[in-house]
């Protein structure tokens, strides 16, 4: 039997291994600079950070580790966001993966987990949005140079993720239960195929479902709405099962706009990981 950091790796492969995710690297697209292999490595790397937090540490500083060796190969953010979602399932999932429980490991970190959260962009790119003027000395970009303020509002990891909502659903899924990951889980229980097929599956549905934040941060809101239109449009067409081609074209389209509904990706991939603990899906 798998341990909950063993399939919390699995999780971060098989999200980059199903096809087609468009606008996402997979098994048969890379983007301009960040290629499969990179998102394999990354996987691996890190596997360090998620054992500890199966051993029960704190969330911040597994989610540090993990995205530390994560970042060490070459090409930069692989699954930033993917980790902040996983470090605390796995965390939850020493007692019960339920939504009660992951929601409880959230609420409960510190100021010393939102500080570990800061270092962690010390070591990698991500793409963010301007802070609110009142958080200007809480932009999470200025890395662990930001830890002093953040000291002094005493503000813990939860509280700096319910800040980040609307602007980013990452944190929407720290302060609403991880509602989305857990729905993610029963659509991929509940689809067709073999697993690759599922996550690409689950993965247009969530991208139908909502815009994805990270491309309203790197584009513009009206971009986000564009590409979930276009999804819910495949979805209602199901047309992964009839029209196969015109996802793959959606996908490649997407790819050479520089579009990237990476958020979205990181809710399947703890998706993924829920599952697989529940044994909705078996390999």
């Amino acid at each position: 039997m798998r341990s909950p950091a063993q399939n919390a790796e699995l999780a971060l492969l098989l999200e980059v291994a199903g096809t087609p995710k468009p606008g996402n690297v997979d098994r048969h697209r890379d983007l301009a600079e960040l290629r499969f292999e990179h998102f394999l490595a990354g996987a691996v790397g890190a596997r360090e950070g998620l054992e500890l937090a199966a051993d029960g540490a704190a969330v911040g500083p597994a989610f540090e580790r993990a995205v530390e060796e994560m970042a060490a190969q070459k090409g930069g953010n692989t699954q930033f966001g993917a980790l902040l979602l996983l470090v605390p399932l796995v965390r939850a999932a020493r007692d019960d993966l339920s939504q009660p429980v992951a929601e409880a490991v959230v609420r409960e970190t510190t100021v010393g987990d939102a500080a570990s959260f800061y270092r962690a962009f010390d070591h990698v790119d991500v793409g963010v949005d301007e802070p609110p003027a009142d958080m200007t000395a809480l932009d999470v970009r200025r890395g662990a140079d930001a830890i002093p303020a953040l000291e002094e509002r005493g503000l813990t990891l939860f509280d700096i993720m319910e800040r980040s909502v609307p602007g980013d659903d990452v944190a929407r899924e720290w302060v609403r239960g991880f509602d989305r990951s857990f729905g993610a889980a029963e659509r991929l229980a509940e689809a067709d195929g073999t697993v690759s097929e599922r996550t690409a599956a689950v993965f247009l549905s969530l991208l139908a479902e909502r815009p994805d934040t990270l491309v309203a941060t790197r584009h513009n809101e009206a971009t986000a709405r564009e590409v979930t239109d276009r999804a819910t449009e495949l979805v209602a067409d199901d047309a992964l099962e009839t029209d196969r081609d015109t996802v793959e074209a959606f996908a490649d389209d997407l790819v050479d706009r520089g579009i990237n509904p990476g958020t979205t990706a990181d809710v399947t991939a703890a998706g993924l990981f829920v599952a697989l603990e529940h044994e909705a899906i078996e390999l």
